[in-house]
């Protein structure tokens, strides 16, 4: 029997992306955004208000890099939502972490996350039922030690998940099944 629990911001498993940016004088800016999603095969959605100085680059920079936050970097990631580029100004300097400039968009690619995807900027939806930030997919790339085969080894990735009921992060890992198979067995 199922029990009534109040309406939460969203629903598990939710990404842990990490978003990063120029600032307008050359810094780097990360933050941490749960809410986004595939819109095609090479376009982002990404639900972030224009309050986030993100957003503010991201239409000033028209460029912006997703990545795949994973395990060994949960206290980064987490910092990277927990401070604002509004107000920490060394805010990607206190992480530890390094970059690289993307030679196809105005941002960088955070060298320690295992998965980056490099982002034109298309358009704001800012109306009620807008998405927020929309992006290109120009490129995406992974690490080679979490290649296999050819394919992205997701269990090496390591990535993490929020649960939006308890605020916790879990890691995504251990293949349950084979998609657009398994369910062949009830045809």
């Amino acid at each position: 029997m199922k029990q009534e629990i109040k309406t939460t911001e969203a629903i598990f498993p939710m990404p842990v992306l990490m978003i990063s940016t120029f600032n307008e004088d050359g810094s780097v800016d990360v933050m941490n955004a749960a809410w986004g999603t595939m819109l095609d095969r090479d376009k982002v959605a990404l639900n972030l208000t224009e309050t986030h100085k993100t957003v503010q680059n991201i239409k000033a920079r028209k460029g912006f890099v997703v990545h795949i936050a994973d395990a060994k970097h949960v206290v980064e990631a987490d910092y990277f939502g927990i401070a604002s580029g509004n107000t920490e100004k060394e805010k990607f300097a206190k992480s530890g972490m390094t970059f690289t400039k993307s030679d196809l968009v105005d941002a960088p690619v955070i060298n320690e996350f295992p998965i980056a995807m490099e982002c034109e900027f298309i358009e704001y939806q800012s109306d009620d039922t807008g998405l927020g930030v929309i992006g290109k997919v120009l490129r995406t790339s992974v690490e080679e030690a979490n290649m296999k085969d050819g394919k992205v080894d997701i269990d090496s990735i390591e990535a993490i998940a929020f649960d939006p009921y308890t605020h916790g992060y879990y890691k995504v890992n251990g293949r349950v099944g084979e998609a657009f198979k398994d369910g062949l067995r009830l045809k």
